[in-house]
């Protein structure tokens, strides 16, 4: 399992929000307000009178073999505007808590505290 932790424009909301449609990313966290500075280059996202724009941020557990699609995508969003911005960093995922009530052996499960 990978994390793939997004921070991109709000101009690019519509967009992530289909690409995890579209790439059945079913979970995720997302933070709506997110302030920030590329570390390369790009302008300061503060929600100030100087900087008014703002980042969003989404973080998606998925299965290994989905990140290189998710990643693919990331870069073509880019690819139509650099100057919006997003970027995406994926992390190994050591171990999680439980498993989902939506993978096919837990259908039929009840959930309960351990």
């Amino acid at each position: 399992m990978k994390a793939v932790f997004i921070v991109f424009n709000q101009a690019n909301t519509e967009r992530i929000e289909y690409m995890f449609d579209k790439l059945n990313v079913r979970g995720y966290t997302w933070w709506s307000d997110v302030n920030g500075r590329g570390s390369v280059d790009g302008e300061p996202r503060m929600g100030t009178h100087t900087w008014p724009e703002m980042n969003s941020a989404a973080l998606a557990v998925v299965n290994d073999d989905q990140v290189d699609e998710i990643l693919e995508v990331i870069r073509r969003i880019d690819e139509i505007n650099k100057e919006v911005g997003i970027r995406a960093f994926v992390w190994d995922v050591l171990k999680l808590r439980q498993k989902s009530l939506l993978e096919p052996e837990n259908r039929n499960k009840k959930l309960s505290a351990k």
